[in-house]
Parts: structure tokens; sequence; C-alpha cells
């Protein structure tokens, strides 16, 4: 049986993953999810400084030109980060992470996405699918459900961020840390930004933490992430490092515990496009958006 014709008992097909990974792409790239809209709206209405108050203006009418032509929003398309969750339940007799590939291949050239992926040492390039590229991260869910969902992360914002290893000690030192990484970065990131944040787990897992704090809806903030954001939009970085009320969207925390002798904190940086989508796959077929 071909690849392109395998299923499984839960009924997915390679070709229905290939498919909705192409949709997805196109989705992801092309269209921002409400909320980072309406908060860009938000920050357009409550910034007072008139040149970043015009950059808003632009950037909110690249979002509505893009999604009207179906183009990518940004020339920097990114690289691709899929979070994939899979139902125990499903038993899958093909390789979904080469689905995915072959899908981001073909979103490649069909969108079209920009060819980012190089070898980091010669810099040859590989397209979108390289060692290691896409980035695919598996979770195992309850029920027999497959969800992708993907994060194109542009280099401007990735290059900014930052992890530290705290002494256990220096827990008051976690606010500083995140306030100076913003800081560092000023308007390179093309803010306003999302600034994710990993605490806790180990080097690596406080990396993967930050970045998946990017998921979240935009609002969805507690007293201490609100705190910080506060303390972020005070600095006066501003939109595009102009100036202004505004520099950061949202910040997002998330924690794992870790050991009992460190502190791991990373800060992962994303720019105003905040580029995120979701699928469902169906059985036998493309998938429901989310």
């Amino acid at each position: 049986m071909s690849a392109e014709s395998s299923s499984n008992g839960c009924g997915y097909t390679y070709e229905g993953v290939v498919e909705s990974v192409i949709d997805l792409l196109l989705r992801a790239e092309t269209k921002l999810p409400e909320d980072v809209v309406a908060a860009l709206a938000d920050a357009r209405r409550s910034e007072t400084n008139p040149t970043s108050k015009a950059q808003i203006d632009t950037i909110l009418e690249n979002i509505k030109v893009a999604a009207e032509r179906k183009v990518p929003i940004c020339q920097d398309t990114g690289i691709l980060v899929f979070f994939v969750e899979i139902g125990r339940d499903c038993s899958l007799d093909f390789n979904i992470e080469d689905a995915i590939r072959d899908g981001v291949k073909k979103a490649t050239e069909i969108i079209p996405l920009r060819p980012n992926a190089v070898h980091p040492i010669t810099r040859e390039p590989s397209g979108n699918v390289g060692n290691g590229l896409p980035d695919i991260i598996l979770d195992l869910t309850e029920g027999d459900r497959i969800r992708i969902t993907v994060l194109p992360k542009g280099a401007g914002s990735e290059n900014v961020s930052q992890l530290t290893m705290l002494s256990p000690s220096q827990v008051p030192l976690i606010k500083r840390f995140i306030l100076e990484t913003v800081v560092r970065a000023g308007g390179k990131p093309c803010p306003p930004v999302i600034v994710g944040v990993g605490i806790g787990g180990s080097f690596d897992k406080a990396a993967r933490l930050a970045k998946r704090a990017l998921l979240r809806d935009v609002y969805d903030m507690d007293d201490f992430e609100r705190e910080i954001l506060a303390d972020i939009n005070s600095l006066g970085i501003g939109t595009m490092g102009l100036g202004g009320d505004v520099t950061a969207l949202a910040v997002h925390i998330e924690y794992a515990h870790c050991h009992t002798a460190s502190l791991p904190v990373a800060v992962n940086i994303q720019c105003w496009a905040n580029r995120r989508a979701s699928v469902e796959l169906q059985s036998r077929g493309n998938g429901i958006d989310r």
C-alpha cells in the first residue's frame, strides 16, 4: 500500500493529512487569529504616540490586504513549528511526520512560502524541510482524534529570545530578566510583541514552554502576567521601536517543576504577527478549522 493511499482503523489517510497541512499553512500565513487582530485594534485605540498609531494603522491594513488576497502577512514566513495531538486510541499505519513534511513541501510552492531552512554551518538551503525542520512536537491525548497546530516563527523575533539558568534563590529576578530581554530586543522583533515565558523544567524544557505559551489567546493573562505586561509597556519602546504606550500585547507564562538546584527561565518573543492556526482532522477527509 502506498503512503498516499495508506489509512488506519480510525480512518485517517496520509493524503488527507498532507492536504490538511497545506490548508492549515495557507490560513496561518495569510490570516491572523481574531484575538490578535482585536488586541492590535485595542492597542491602536490606547496608543497616544501619533507615529506609533500610524504604524498600527499600517499593520491593520496589511492584515486586511493579506487576508483578502490570500498572500502571506509577512515576507518572512518563518520556520514552521507543529504541535500535534494524537489520540491514544488511534493507530496510524503511516508516518504522520512524513505526511506533515510533504504538506510543507507542497505548501511552500502553492502559497508560496519563503524557503527559510538552511544548514546551520554551510548555509546550504533546503526549502522549508531539512534536518529537524519542520519542528514537529507530538503529544498523546485521550480519544481517537488528531489535532494539528502550526506556529510559523520568524527570525526577527526568534533572534532576540533569551534563556538563563538562575539559581533557586533568584526567583525575584525572573521579572527583571524578562524586562531586560525586552529592552535588549528593542524594535528588532517588530513590536508590539507577544512575550512567551517558560519557567522551570530543564534547559530545553523551559524553551519549549516559552514557545508553547505563544499559542494561548492574547487576552488570557493572570495578574502576574498583566503586571509584567504593564511594566513592559512602561518602557516606552512602542510600535516598531518608535516610542509609545504599547510595546507588548500580552505576556504568557507556562510553568514546569524543575530540579531543586535549578531555575531555568526562557523568554521567546513573538512579533505582532502572532501567526497560529489549528485543524482537527476528520476521518477519510480534510480537517475542520478550530
